[in-house]
């Protein structure tokens, strides 16, 4: 049986600023969202590691 490749452990800073953000199922959920706000051209969307949802960034 292979091994499953082992996670680093997620440090508080990390944890944080996930928890922090808002999530979104989708890229295309999170851009929109930024549509809405009027900020889509400062803002871009990433998968998140430790959720897996997606986050908005400042671009």
């Amino acid at each position: 049986m292979p091994k499953r490749p082992t996670r680093r452990p997620v440090s508080a800073e990390q944890q944080r600023s996930c928890t922090r953000k808002r999530r979104y199922r989708s890229q295309g959920d999170a851009l929109d969202a930024a549509l809405l706000a009027g900020v889509e051209r400062q803002r871009v969307a990433y998968p998140c590691p430790l959720c897996g949802h997606w986050h908005l960034a400042s671009a």
